[in-house]
């Protein structure tokens, strides 16, 4: 009668193997997240710009009270 196989190693391998995915999905996970960062960086010093604008807008235009 033939001995059984070791299944530990068969069972390392796949567990190796998803690992591995794991990690490929979470470096692309955190790539995304950096792009989706810089990317609400810029939009936000845009909006801040355009804030800046209007504010000067309004003042040359007397549309607001300036502070005493």
């Amino acid at each position: 009668m033939p001995e059984p196989d070791n299944v530990v190693p068969v069972y390392l391998r796949r567990i190796d193997e998803k690992v591995d995915r794991v990690i490929d999905d979470v470096r692309d996970i955190k790539f995304r997240v950096t792009n989706l960062e810089e990317g609400q960086a810029g939009i936000q010093r845009r909006l801040d710009r355009v804030e800046a604008r209007l504010d000067r807008i309004e003042r040359r235009l007397d549309l607001v009270e300036l502070p005493h």
